[in-house]
């Protein structure tokens, strides 16, 4: 069997320049082009070669035909935000969106995933943390894909905001991508074609692995990962819709299994401002440059950090990112917590107004001229003035969400002689590897 098609999301541009390597079928002139390109998006069509259109499509003629993209931005609304020129293999599709041409890449599964393990990880890792990530990546992907078809019919429109008067809890999933399956940056998973040499070791994994899934025994599981958990996982329903999945639950990321109720705000505080023990407590830069590419190495620590706001900057950064004018900011309360010290609902105490945020995104967004590390955090208020703190600091753990996979704990587990299959079973409970195709 074959394995299926997806459609990544590369951008969305108002003026595009793109280079076919070798031959590509326009498949609607049934034209074979090569060279330079460009495509124009005008009152909401796209102009290429002096025609108007609403969607373009360009077919490889052979299997080593490869496109280029100038200027792709990578790392959105991230530090370390750049752009690069990408190469890509497989199909070229241009839809005119809303705000711009919509450049989407149809690629077979196991392609995309060879793409995926290169720009998520280092072709250094272990074998077995990139049989890892190849599995959990693929069982992401597929479960995306099967997840539209059923939210496109499902009677009701899928919500991911709750806003009253009080407060706004939002959480950012990929459903927002109603054109394609799945976007090329950190929002869903990093893919930058083939820009990213891959080397024979990831297609030799991609090859071993081919069509493997983990499943709870009914669907496909939706395997999340993000860089460190900070020493125990997160459950999907804190970050998420509230919808518990039984594979995604609270994992203590060490040999040992017992760990403190993070929910409770005072364990969750002991917890944050000590440096237990684990997988991914490591500082270790063989291990570290396994999971981090050159721009991610530009973070330093991230198991334990340290972020200071002066009162001018908290008060300017909240009211520029959440829109509402808070006065000078009193107090960040932690209302709830997840299972790793996450903040899931923060309150936001101003001289003029009190609002609650969530969930662990959205706080990170608002904290941040990028992204917080994380949302599992403890507040200092200091040097006091008429009861307005002057300055506050922000002790975290973790880099991410901390649901699913920890990468730094997986490659520490790697390193240290796990194999795939017990990386697996350490961060995916009680989930199966079945082979689908």
């Amino acid at each position: 069997m074959d394995a299926p098609l997806v459609n990544v999301g590369i951008m969305t541009e108002k003026a595009l320049s793109f280079v076919f390597n070798g031959e590509y079928i326009h498949t609607e002139s049934s034209s074979f082009l090569t060279g330079e390109q460009r495509a124009l998006f005008v009152n909401g069509n796209i102009v290429y070669n002096g025609k108007l259109y609403k969607e373009l499509f360009f077919e490889p003629a052979s299997p080593d035909s490869s496109f280029d993209l100038k200027a792709v931005t990578i790392g959105v609304d991230f530090h370390w935000q750049r752009q690069e020129d990408q190469r890509f293999k497989g199909a070229l599709n241009l839809v005119a969106g809303n705000e711009g041409i919509v450049v989407i890449n149809s690629i077979d599964v196991e392609e995309y995933l060879t793409s995926v393990i290169s720009s998520e990880m280092s072709a250094t890792a272990s074998k077995e943390l990139l049989k890892a990530h190849a599995v959990i990546s693929r069982s992401w992907l597929l479960a995306q894909i099967e997840k539209t078809f059923r939210l496109g019919n499902a009677p009701e429109k899928y919500k991911s905001c709750e806003r009253d008067r009080d407060q706004l809890i939002r959480w950012y999933d990929r459903e927002d991508h109603g054109m394609f399956d799945v976007c090329a940056d950190d929002h869903c998973q990093r893919y930058q074609g083939i820009t990213r040499a891959s080397t024979p070791i990831v297609e030799e994994v991609i090859h071993e692995t081919r069509g493997e899934i983990l499943t709870d025994g009914e669907s496909i599981c939706d395997t999340r990962f993000s860089k460190c958990c900070g020493g125990v996982t997160e459950q999907f329903e804190h970050c998420w819709e509230p919808v518990p999945h039984s594979y995604l639950t609270a994992v203590r990321d060490s040999k040992e299994s017992a760990f403190p109720d993070l929910t409770d705000p005072i364990e969750a505080e002991m917890w944050i401002r000590n440096s237990p023990d684990a997988f991914c407590n490591t500082t270790d830069q063989k291990i570290l440059s396994q999971v981090l590419n050159n721009y991610d190495q530009e973070t330093t620590n991230f198991y334990r950090w340290k972020v200071t706001y002066t009162q001018e900057e908290l008060a300017g950064l909240i009211h520029r990112k959440s829109g509402i004018d808070f006065g000078e900011i009193q107090d960040l309360i932690p209302l709830e917590r997840g299972t790793s010290g996450r903040i899931e609902k923060l309150q936001i105490v101003g001289t003029r107004r009190i609002y609650t945020i969530g969930k662990e995104l959205e706080i990170r967004r608002t904290l941040s001229e990028t992204h917080l590390y994380s949302s599992a955090f403890v507040v200092d208020k200091e040097n006091m003035r008429l009861n307005i703190p002057q300055r506050f600091v922000l002790t975290g753990a973790g880099w991410g969400h901390g649901v699913g996979l920890c990468q730094i704990g997986a490659a520490v587990m790697g390193e240290q002689g796990y194999s795939y299959t017990e990386i697996l079973a350490h961060y995916f409970r009680g989930a199966k590897i079945e082979k689908r195709y």
